[in-house]
């Protein structure tokens, strides 16, 4: 048996040396070199060739360690690092030196000197192996290219907290004023035709249930509406009894309206320039071009960096004009949303229209930035200007940065109603087939006032109007502003009421005074009374009548109105995160609804119906 010598062992380590510090490609693989003429392995040579670097210098060493063609190894240093690194083929190896033979021949022999050589040797190659991974050029981390950022979210909406459970003991007064608005039910419906469920926020379980019309009777006096209350168990929870006040504004033909004097406000900046902002916008304005008349007159005032008189008072009979103002109508610059305003005013007042019909529609995204565009600023600005007698609508428009809490609120305060137009069918309904609601007002600063009997009733709760709420001293302060209602306009509430008897959310006062059934009013459930103005009054009419526990009905004979509006107020109370719903579902809104569609003559309430399966197929609550 050969030992192999200290002169072999260092060729060993400089082999390994020199194989790691042989240049690589840029894949980190070793160059490929020519097959030495010693190696008569072929399968080692070709693992040889392809291997990283590190791995490389370990089959180099082993090929130099274990080669069995070589007979004798060079004795110097130099021939050694020589014989490792030769790429080219080799020469016939020559006959060793003698020193080398002499230095085998004196070498020990036996088991102790071939443990310590494969030990000698092992340690060369682990030596070998951390210089080639010591030189080894290092991966480099991969790079990701980042997402990029969804757009920014600008939609405003006013913050909402759901009307409290009231105990009848401790506030026995609910006053609010009436609400005939609907933009929240047309934007809930834009986001989820979106895919996707919309903020707490923008559902108003009131204009939800606004935004359809219902079948109650018209005025049988000379008052300009009439009143209505229906109760019956409530759907969701039938330990509770639902009330419901209902108003049927007095209905005015289109012909019979008195002159209008119309300004159209539109925001043309560049923010609306969009497929649903003003091109859809020029389309909607034009259904109502369509409908005036040879007394009303139109004018048209822009906004944009600056203000503009577009088209001064033009004859109704003048539609292709009115129409081709409209159409030439471009979007560009920012939004001097306020300054807009003032002319529009100025415009109205210039050609006002004595014991007629004096509006302003503004019809914007809302997005105010040049000049005054706080809302508060906005409000106290229009409630002066409505003083003249000129009234204020707002139709809103467009998604992203949409300003639905300016949007409702100047509405609000300027004596006119906010909608929402997300397509050309709701301009339809706002503009046409409620143009008279829209236009023409029959009575003014409408507000509601129940007083409960603490003998029949232990809570109640006022579903929706939740920033319609006054004090019970503004119901008879008629400097007090309050909604206006339209002709033929119907506007309805609902009350949750717990009766005494049944189980109370809340614990009863261990000192409170225990009201007596045994009253003359025992019988009385509550005390209805509204106050309203007519046109040009400054001094409000009372309408007032008591509410008889005895009209309790149960639900399957309430009216198919009432229970309709039932679900509409469900199917709103669970967009915002059904508090009081209990167990309900969408699955049973729409079982409460599909029976009590009613005449459904524009297909609203159809479409209600696929809107709640929209609802439930994005809510996180299970459909049924």
């Amino acid at each position: 048996m050969k030992h192999r010598t200290p002169s072999r062992l260092l060729a060993i380590l400089l082999a390994g040396l020199l194989a790691a510090c042989a240049p690589t490609q840029q894949d980190n693989t070793a160059v490929k070199t020519a097959p030495r003429s010693d190696q008569t392995a072929p399968g080692r040579a070709a693992e040889n060739e392809t291997r990283p670097s590190a791995q490389g210098a370990v089959a180099a060493t082993a090929t130099v360690a274990v080669t069995p063609s070589a007979p004798t190894i060079p004795t110097t240093p130099t021939a050694a690092l020589a014989s490792a690194a030769q790429t080219a083929p080799q020469a016939q190896p020559q006959p060793a030196p003698k020193l080398a033979e002499t230095m085998a021949a004196n070498a020990p022999s036996g088991k102790a000197l071939a443990k310590k050589e494969a030990r000698q040797e092992a340690d060369a190659r682990m030596a070998a192996d951390r210089m080639s991974v010591a030189v080894q050029p290092q991966p480099q981390p991969p790079s990701y290219a980042l997402a990029p950022m969804p757009p920014e979210a600008r939609e405003r909406y006013s913050q909402l907290t759901d009307n409290p459970v009231r105990q009848v003991a401790e506030a026995p007064v609910s006053t609010f004023s009436i609400d005939v608005d609907t933009g929240s039910y047309s934007n809930v419906r834009r986001m989820l035709n979106a895919g996707q469920l919309p903020p707490a926020d923008a559902v108003r379980v009131e204009e939800l249930i606004n935004y359809f019309p219902y079948d109650y009777a018209l005025p049988k006096d000379d008052r300009p509406f009439a009143v209505h209350s229906e109760m019956a168990p409530a759907p969701w929870n039938a330990e509770r009894v639902l009330l419901r006040v209902g108003i049927k504004g007095q209905d005015v033909a289109k012909q019979a309206l008195p002159p209008a004097n119309v300004v159209f406000l539109v925001d043309v900046s560049g923010s609306m320039n969009s497929a649903d902002k003003l091109p859809l916008l020029k389309s909607a304005l034009k259904l109502l071009v369509a409908q005036m008349r040879a007394q009303d007159r139109i004018s048209l005032v822009t906004y944009a960096s600056g203000t503009r008189v577009i088209l001064p008072p033009t004859p109704g009979t003048e539609k292709a004009t009115i129409s081709a103002a409209i159409d030439a109508l471009q979007a560009g610059g920012s939004t001097a949303g306020a300054s807009g305003i003032q002319l529009a005013y100025a415009a109205a007042q210039q050609s006002f229209v004595k014991g007629g019909i004096n509006r302003i529609l503004l019809a914007t995204d809302g997005d105010f930035n040049v000049g005054i565009a706080d809302t508060r600023q906005l409000k106290s600005m229009i409630e002066e200007k409505r003083k003249s007698g000129i009234s204020l609508s707002t139709l809103g428009f467009g998604t992203g940065n949409y300003n639905e809490a300016m949007m409702e609120q100047i509405a609000d305060v300027g004596d006119g109603a906010y909608s929402y137009i997300d397509n050309l069918m709701e301009g339809h309904k706002v503009l046409v087939n409620e143009l008279t609601s829209t236009l023409a007002t029959i009575a003014r600063d409408v507000k509601v006032q129940i007083e409960f009997n603490p003998a029949v009733v232990k809570e109640y709760r006022l579903i929706g109007y939740e920033n319609r709420q006054l004090a019970r001293e503004d119901f008879n302060n008629d400097q007090v502003d309050a909604g206006d209602i339209g002709a033929g306009h119907t506007v309805t509430a609902l009350y949750e009421l717990t009766l005494a008897g049944s189980k109370a959310s809340v614990d009863p006062l261990r000192y409170a005074r225990q009201a007596s059934v045994e009253s003359p009013l025992g019988n009385e459930l509550g005390h209805l009374k509204l106050r309203y103005k007519q046109p040009g009054s400054s001094t409000s009419e009372l309408i007032d009548f008591p509410l008889q526990r005895s009209a309790i009905k149960a639900l399957d004979a309430a009216s198919s109105e009432f229970r309709f509006a039932s679900a509409v107020a469900a199917y709103g109370q669970l967009l915002r995160g059904g508090k009081y719903t209990g167990d309900w579902r969408y699955a049973d809104v729409r079982k409460l609804a599909l029976a009590n569609t009613g005449s459904d003559p524009y297909g609203y309430r159809g479409e209600f119906l696929r809107l709640l399966d929209l609802a439930a197929a994005l809510g996180s609550k299970p459909a049924s």
